[in-house]
């Protein structure tokens, strides 16, 4: 054994090298960097991690040697070209754990990450940390707006904050965009600063009263805003914008001016423009009285850009989404709401227990829903079939200024109407303050809107897909009809009325399923202490 050792002493060194190395690596390996799946109570993602979001994109293992030997820690490397072109500007590759070179130190870009399963983009709704800072596992990096609610974003590796790429009040930032860049060492701070391009193609908030950029350019303008019927003409007639004179609130520039300038022959911008003017429109005679009408019509030409919540924009897809393709059919009945307001007023006597009138509903609709299984459904179009629910989950309209959200009560049928009470008191609450968690709003298999509150008598909500049905609550009305007394006679007397309207998806409630569920519901309503067995 000792000759052929003798005789080979290249291999021999070279496996003793590589023994080493390979020791050397399972060391390091010990403590790899660990991929985390996002919290279902607070968004725990790594831009490290962030291919997992990223569809059609692979992920590799690497790891890296430096000068002296000594193995670099591995770091999920994301699958992207890479252009070597020699410039020293940092190349924003999100995911990329970027290792000291000659030119550029040790980074991370953190990339905007997918915290809900439909979040496409999402909005920077405030930076929790400012560049410079120090960064520990677990810090809250930045507060993000999604398609559902805002999440906070949560680093797992310690570093600090180099860079913040994406400020704060970005909109519509792309799942996977670079958001910021940290580093390991702080003397890399302003090496790695200095260094991003700023070529960065993320979208800035607009602001709120910004200026018409589409076809008309007004050069210097004494007008601030135009409204659309006054920018069609500046088009069609070849105006110079620059020339025309604002009478609008606020410096609005209206059809109205557009039209006093093109029957004085201003602002044209060449001679065969005026040719083709045809003649101002023709009004009937007014008399000088006849002024302030006018002066309001053209006040109503004016208009104001609202900025749009990501919440906003999502909720107005997806009802679109739901009148195009689920068959809503409507049924409507009236309840007695004497009974219940009877037992609500006991309860607040008797037992000292405040519950309000939707509460009360809430747990009458989950009876109704668990005596009518097939009522609590949805309907599978992979499958082309009805599938039935398991459980009575109870999604409940609460409005917020970002937009409709609808946490959920779930098991709403074996609560009692006190604990649906406080649990409805502390979702709605999460959800004007924008803190639901995931769970508290996916999901549900059956929904109420509820406008008694307001001066509505009757509605019709909107299907929320993939459930089937939602209820729609109007207000208590006393009207005077027929009562049959204790004689067995009819008299008239004063009873309070509610409206219930049920929209549900035809394809699951035919008419039988949907009597059955609102006859159901009217029993709740005659006898409302059956609720208490």
């Amino acid at each position: 054994m000792l000759f052929l050792l003798l005789q080979q002493p290249k291999t021999l060194h070279f496996s003793l090298w590589t023994f080493s190395l390979s020791k050397m690596a399972l060391s390091r390996l010990r403590h790899p960097i660990v991929s985390r799946a996002p919290s279902l109570f607070r968004a725990r993602i790594l831009s490290s991690t962030a291919s997992r979001s990223l569809p059609h994109t692979s992920t590799v293992q690497k790891s890296s040697v430096d000068g002296d030997g000594t193995l670099l820690r591995p770091a999920s490397l994301l699958m992207v070209p890479r252009v070597q072109d020699g410039s020293s500007k940092l190349k924003l590759q999100v995911g990329v754990r970027n290792f000291s070179s000659a030119e550029l130190p040790s980074h991370m870009v953190l990339g905007m990450p997918a915290l809900s399963p439909t979040m496409t983009q999402g909005n920077i709704a405030k930076w929790r940390k400012k560049e410079g800072d120090k960064i520990e596992p677990g810090d809250v990096l930045c507060e993000i707006e999604t398609d559902k609610a805002t999440l906070e974003f949560e680093s797992l590796e310690e570093g600090y904050l180099a860079k913040i790429v994406a400020p704060e009040g970005s909109k519509d930032v792309a799942v996977g965009q670079p958001i910021a860049i940290t580093v390991e060492d702080p003397d890399d701070i302003e090496i790695v600063k200095a260094s991003v391009s700023s070529g960065s193609d993320i979208k800035k908030e607009k602001p709120q009263q910004q200026e018409s950029r589409n076809e008309v350019r007004a050069e210097k303008s004494s007008f601030t805003r135009i409204s659309p019927s006054a920018k069609l003409l500046i088009t069609e007639f070849g105006l110079d914008a620059s020339t025309l004179k604002a009478s609008g609130p606020r410096g609005t520039l209206l059809k109205g001016d557009v039209l006093a300038a093109i029957k004085a022959g201003i602002g044209s911008s060449s001679s065969s423009s005026k040719d083709k003017m045809p003649p101002p429109p023709v009004h009937s005679q007014a008399s000088p009285s006849a002024s302030p009408e006018r002066s309001h019509l053209q006040q109503s030409e004016s208009f104001e850009d609202m900025p749009n919540s990501q919440i906003r924009k999502v909720i107005a897809t997806r009802l679109l989404e739901s009148k195009q393709n689920t068959p809503h059919l409507y049924l409507s009945s009236d309840v007695i709401l004497d009974p219940l307001l009877s037992f609500r007023k006991e309860l607040k006597e008797k037992h000292d227990v405040k519950v309000s009138v939707n509460d009360i509903v809430i747990k009458a609709v989950a009876m109704a829903l668990k005596n009518v299984p097939e009522a609590n459904a949805y309907w599978n179009a992979e499958k082309g079939e009805v599938i039935l629910s398991d459980s009575v989950d109870i999604s409940i309209a609460v409005a917020t200024e970002k937009g409709l959200m609808t946490p959920i009560v779930r098991n709403a049928d074996q609560k009692t109407i006190s604990s649906i009470s406080i649990e409805v008191k502390e979702l709605a609450e999460k959800a004007r303050a924008g803190k639901l968690k995931p769970n508290e709003f996916q999901g549900g298999t059956f929904s109420i809107s509820n406008l008694g509150m307001f001066p509505v008598d009757h509605f019709c909500a909107i299907i929320n897909p993939p459930q089937s049905g939602i209820l729609a609550v109007g207000r208590g009305n006393k009207v005077v009809e027929p009562v049959v007394g204790g004689d067995g006679l009819e008299k008239p007397a004063v009873v309070t009325k509610m409206n219930l309207t049920l929209s549900a998806d035809h394809r699951v409630f035919d008419g039988k399923v949907g009597g059955a569920f609102l006859s159901a519901l009217r029993s709740n309503f005659s006898d409302i202490r059956r609720l208490l067995l």
